[in-house]
């Protein structure tokens, strides 16, 4: 791999399961993602690749090479965010997955006013943190 990255201290036998663990699980939750709306899919498959490598280089390579979700891993690990019509449908499936949970399958005020904060976090990290793809990509060519 080309990509740089911090030196990370060899961990014991413990934490590198710990990471190992993690990613798992992460992967797990991904690939379920991938079939459920509103699971995040993408955001899993970074963080399975993040704790990867801090335990496998084997299965950290795996996730950079997986035909449709690697491109978007390494995309994030190099800055260059979300594309446009990524982040588009990621906040579409977010309005639609917490509009139809809170109409029809929330009884609690009180459980449907956290699902719709949690909704519009989710949504405003989207639009105000991720980068967009061609803006960052427009940025570096003028520099």
């Amino acid at each position: 791999m080309n990509e740089e990255r911090p030196a990370v201290p060899r961990a014991g036998r413990v934490a590198r399961a710990a990471w190992l663990l993690g990613g798992l699980v992460a992967v797990a939750v991904g690939g379920i993602g991938i079939v459920v709306p509103g699971l995040p899919t993408t955001v899993c498959f970074i963080v399975a690749a993040w704790c990867f490598s801090h335990s496998s280089e084997r299965l950290e390579r795996w996730v950079l090479e997986l035909p449709r979700i690697g491109p978007m891993v390494r995309d994030s690990r190099a800055g260059l965010g979300m594309p446009r019509r990524a982040k588009v449908l990621a906040i579409s499936m977010i309005v639609v997955a917490v509009g139809l949970s809170v109409t029809f399958g929330i009884d609690s005020w009180l459980v449907r006013g956290v699902v719709l904060a949690l909704g519009a976090m989710g949504v405003g990290y989207i639009v105000f943190r991720v980068p967009t793809r061609e803006r960052v990509l427009a940025a570096r060519a003028r520099a």
